[in-house]
């Protein structure tokens, strides 16, 4: 390895993080750092070689993304006066600029993953610098945990983090990391409120505020005369906006920036302004927010929207969503305006919806499918996060989908951890579905090209007419279709990684072959003849566009589905966007797991219980057919009858209702071990109460309800089960009278004078509660309502009295009514 060191002051001259080289390298003589420093202020620039200079092994820096990382090793590269895979190299998927002499690599959090899998000590690298980590990308979240845990094995490794605002105190806890805090210098900042038309409706971003947003632009522009910065959500809405400024503002360089461009175009944008060229427009997403830095920069317009994952559990649906951006992010983008001298932000909403803006965006770890974080950790040796200390924990909901699955594709075992196959998926540099569909499509088409069109083609944002994936490869393949050149270069790189074509176990099929080894839960067969909807294996019901050429397929395999209303979802509520056709032979061949044959047993109307033999795939019934029932399925379907109907359909005497409420009684006041009665314990519990019963009698009628109910009684405390809530209350004169506990507690209705004699309301449950009394008049009508007797006798008593002595004179009206009868 060279001893190549970098001249830290020429690097960071006139960057406000230069001032801090001492206390850096101060802190980094501790073994870990977290760095706050605003965007612009030169961390990204700085920060990386300093803690070359201090390691004598490799420094690797992750960058969130490969845009990030090439603009970050070129400029570093430039100031070091050394060409890119000298001293400063990167890596990003497809692309890689690293050789013998490098001492800083700059990578996407993505390669740094696979690489701590394949070695989890990383060998020859003496330092990582986790950069712009407040972005909280779950490829970082999962790179800071797994870190930390490497530090304990290797103390000489240096570990930083840097964010532009970060929870410094979470990070540096666990790092166990000191936190050196970088002073912004800030030029004056003008902000204007330009709002317009609305920015949202239920298709994305409007095409009336992208007019507004364009004429914003050209004006405040050509007014301020400098470069400018544009922040919309994603690559179309930056497509579009380029083509709206250009037609508005001929003369001048308009220039896109997104992930999905050529690495020449993205260079060119970040780049600068040559000597002579006149101010120019980029227009961006999100990616130039923080962790990405366009030189020149003297105006920001925003449009105050970002592009978010977002997961409908209900629906197992999840993807990119266009939302308002959080107060955090704009007021990000609006410095990048005042980094090099003053500058103007130009909000193109008003300051109603800037106020109505989340403070900041949620982690990504809590909305995103987590498949791919999922097997990841199991690889790691901790699935599911367990054991793992993560800067937020997987949602425990998502993850346990996740494994699952995991499980269904055969990538990992009963034990969550990874097979054969999944340990290979797990380093692969393509996502987990796309990887496993890659190798096991490769095998099953004989042709790892075939599958690797296919994986290209639903891994980018390619738009398929009516949903048709196959009609969509064919325009990709004729050059058609938008994006092809950049579908043929991914095309090429995946059939690299799927290996040479192999036609031995070849068992033929297409894209929907490839869909269904990606997503086996998202086979789906058509409800009904002609029908546009179809059912999911997973249960979620989806429709087809209007006019897609694949209505009267009867199966499909589905990539892409959405969730949508009104007519465009067919009443299903998701509409499907991207899918191909598989034969109902390929789909029982590729459902893995999902496909299970079962005994359905149910009551009928008449009470009868049913049988039925039926084979599956997840939840699409195959076939259903009749056969006997049997003395074992008399549990099973009462069981199920309970669980669809609720307990109503028992028959509750007064007796078991009775013994119910009192029950309850007891629970809401002494807790445990006195047992919850309300529906949905008892339905988890059906086997604890109804067990014996549920065998033993032919029909639900027959169910002793009581006796059932007093199973659930703790042994040690049955016998105070009278003494704590008694049915019956004994009067002053002898008798008595029922306690009536269903309200919730105890009341007692009862003529007056039985309780004439009385001093104080009696109580229940060991003096807890007292009882409610309905003090009735001689012919049962209703006096008074109270649980408080004494107060009752020593005031509205006499004007009782005064009131029904004359109306039943022959009934006892003492004015002492505390004297025994």
């Amino acid at each position: 390895m060279s001893a190549h060191r970098f001249d830290l002051a020429r690097i960071g001259e006139g960057l406000p993080v230069a001032g801090a080289v001492p206390e850096l390298t101060d802190a980094a003589a501790e073994g870990a750092v977290v760095v706050l420093a605003p965007p612009g202020t030169g961390k990204t620039t700085v920060v990386p070689p300093l803690v070359a200079n201090l390691v004598a092994g490799r420094t690797l820096v992750t960058q969130p993304r490969r845009v990030a990382v090439r603009a970050a090793a070129r400029r570093v590269a430039s100031l070091d006066g050394s060409e890119l895979g000298g001293p400063v190299g990167f890596t990003v998927r497809g692309q890689r600029a690293v050789g013998r002499e490098t001492r800083l690599e700059m990578l996407t959090p993505g390669v740094l993953l696979r690489r701590l899998l394949a070695d989890a000590t990383l060998d020859g690298v003496d330092a990582v610098v986790l950069d712009e980590i407040h972005e909280r990308s779950l490829d970082s979240d999962l790179l800071l945990g797994m870190l930390a845990e490497v530090r304990q094995l290797r103390e000489d490794l240096l570990v930083v983090a840097m964010s532009a605002t970060l929870d410094a105190d979470a990070v540096a806890g666990l790092l166990q990391a000191r936190t050196v805090a970088v002073p912004s210098v800030l030029h004056p900042l003008e902000v204007e409120h330009r709002p317009g038309p609305a920015r949202l409706d239920a298709r994305g971003v409007t095409r009336g505020f992208l007019d507004h947003l364009a004429d914003v632009t050209a004006e405040a522009h050509a007014r301020h005369g400098a470069d400018a910065l544009v922040f919309v959500p994603g690559a179309r809405e930056v497509d579009e906006l380029v083509r709206r400024l250009r037609a508005r503002t001929p003369g001048t360089e308009v220039l896109p920036l997104h992930g999905r461009l050529p690495a020449a175009q993205q260079d060119r944008a970040t780049a600068g302004r040559g000597p002579g060229d006149g101010p120019r427009i980029v227009v961006t997403t999100a990616l130039a927010e923080s962790s990405l830095t366009v030189p020149g920069v003297r105006l920001v317009v925003d449009a105050g929207l970002s592009r978010e994952v977002r997961r409908d559990r209900g629906r197992d649906m999840a993807g990119l969503v266009t939302v308002s951006a959080s107060r955090e992010s704009i007021v990000q983008r609006a410095g990048r305006a005042a980094r090099q001298g003053p500058g103007t932000a130009v909000r193109a909403f008003s300051p109603t919806d800037e106020a109505r803006m989340p403070a900041r965006s949620l982690p990504e770890i809590a909305t995103a499918d987590l498949t791919d974080a999922a097997l990841l950790l199991s690889a790691w040796g901790t699935p599911g996060g367990r054991g793992l200390a993560l800067w937020d924990a997987p949602p425990p909901e998502a993850i346990a989908q996740a494994m699952t699955a995991l499980r269904e594709m055969a990538l990992t075992g009963d034990d969550d951890r990874p097979t054969a196959l999944g340990r290979r998926v797990a380093t692969m540099p393509v996502g987990v579905r796309e990887a496993r569909a890659l190798l096991e499509g490769a095998r099953e088409l004989g042709d790892p090209r075939a599958a690797a069109e296919v994986v290209a083609a639903v891994s980018d944002d390619h738009r398929a007419e009516g949903a048709d994936l196959e009609g969509l490869l064919r325009d990709l393949r004729s050059g058609r279709a938008p994006g092809t050149q950049r579908w043929r270069r991914e095309t090429d790189r995946l059939t690299r990684i799927a290996g040479e074509r192999s036609t031995a176990d070849a068992a033929g099929g297409g894209a929907g072959t490839v869909l269904a080894l990606a997503r086996p839960e998202r086979l789906a067969r058509r409800v009904a003849e002609g029908s546009r909807s179809y059912l999911l294996a997973s249960g979620t019901r989806a429709a087809l566009p209007e006019g897609s050429t694949l209505i009267g397929r009867p199966w499909i395999a589905v990539w892409e589905v959405q969730r949508a209303e009104g007519r465009a979802a067919d009443g299903t509520g998701a509409v499907i966007r991207l899918a191909a056709p598989v034969t109902a032979e390929e789909a029982e061949h590729l459902a893995g797991g999902l496909l299970q044959r079962r005994r359905s047993v149910r009551i009928d109307a008449q009470g009868r219980v049913v049988a039925r033999e039926e084979s599956s795939l997840g939840a699409i019934v195959l076939a259903s057919t009749p056969v006997p029932a049997t003395a074992a399925d008399r549990a099973p379907a009462i069981a199920a009858k309970l669980r669809e109907d609720g307990l109503d359909v028992l028959t509750w005497s007064d007796a078991a209702r009775s013994l119910r409420a009192r029950l309850a009684l007891l629970h809401r006041e002494l807790g445990d071990p006195w047992p919850a009665v309300d529906e949905a314990t008892l339905l988890a519990r059906l086997d604890d109460w109804l067990g014996p019963d549920l065998a033993a009698r032919p029909r639900l009628e027959a169910v002793d309800v009581t006796t059932a109910l007093r199973r659930l009684l703790p042994w040690a405390e049955a016998a105070r089960l009278d003494a704590l809530v008694p049915e019956r209350l004994a009067l002053p004169g002898g008798r008595s009278a029922r306690i009536d506990y269903a309200d919730g507690r105890p009341v007692v209705a009862v003529k007056l004078q039985d309780l004439m004699g009385a001093q104080v309301a009696p109580r229940v449950v060991d003096g807890r509660v007292p009882v409610l009394f309905h003090l009735l008049s001689p012919a049962r009508r209703p006096l008074a309502v109270t649980d408080d007797l004494a107060s009752f006798w020593a005031g509205p008593y006499q004007q009782v009295r005064k009131e029904m002595r004359g109306r039943y004179p022959k009934h006892a009206w003492p004015e002492d009514p505390h004297a025994p009868r």
